[in-house]
C-alpha cells in the first residue's frame, strides 16, 4: 500500500513539473502583403461572412451549419458553427474594431474542446497607399491539462499553415 501513495506522489510531482515548465501562452500569426489600397482591404476584411471565401476550415467542412446574430461588420457580431471532426463546434464574436488597423474578435471553441483565443486581422500600408500588409493571428492561454499537452505540440506548426493557406487565398480573392 505504501508503494503504491509513492508511485501517486512521485506522479503528482512529475504532473506538477511539466505544468510549470509547459508553455503557458501562446500566439499564433502570419502576413502576407496584397496589392489593393488599405482601405478597401479593411472594409472586406471585418466582414465575418467573407471569411467563408478564404478561410481555410470554412474548405475543410463546406456544409457545417452556420448561424449568425447581429450586424455583420459591427462589433457584437457572432458568427457561429456546427461542423465535422475537422472544424468542431464554436463561434466566433467581433469585440473591436479600429478602422483601418485592427479588427478583434474572440473565438470560443466548444467542440473537440473548450478553449478560448483572441483572434485578430491587423493591416498596414505599403507601397505608398499602393499595398497592404495583413497580418492574421490568434493568441491565448493554455490551461491545464493543455499546458503539459503544448510540451508535445507546436500550436505554430499546427495553425500556422492554415493561416498562411487562407492568406493565400485571401491574396488571391483580393487582387482578382
Amino acid at each position: 500500500m505504501i508503494t503504491f501513495f509513492y508511485i501517486l506522489f512521485t506522479l503528482f510531482i512529475v504532473v506538477a513539473i511539466l505544468h510549470f515548465l509547459a508553455p503557458k501562452n501562446y500566439n499564433v500569426y502570419r502576413s502576407i502583403s496584397i496589392k489593393k489600397p488599405l482601405p478597401e482591404v479593411f472594409t472586406y476584411l471585418k466582414s465575418l461572412k467573407n471569411q467563408d471565401e478564404w478561410s481555410p476550415w470554412a474548405e475543410k467542412d463546406p456544409t457545417m451549419n452556420k448561424t449568425f446574430t447581429g450586424i455583420d461588420g459591427e462589433v457584437g457580431f457572432i458568427s457561429a458553427w456546427v461542423g465535422n471532426k475537422d472544424v468542431g463546434e464554436g463561434e466566433q464574436e467581433l469585440t473591436g474594431i479600429e478602422e483601418n488597423k485592427e479588427i478583434k474578435s474572440q473565438l470560443r471553441f466548444l467542440k473537440p474542446f473548450k478553449s478560448t483565443s483572441d483572434a485578430y486581422l491587423k493591416v498596414e500600408e505599403e507601397e505608398e497607399g499602393k499595398g497592404t500588409k495583413v497580418i492574421w493571428g490568434f493568441s491565448g492561454t493554455n490551461k491545464f491539462p493543455m499546458t503539459i499537452m503544448m510540451l508535445f505540440m507546436n500550436m505554430d506548426k499546427m495553425i500556422g499553415k492554415d493561416f498562411e493557406y487562407g492568406l493565400n487565398k485571401l491574396k488571391g480573392i483580393l487582387e482578382k
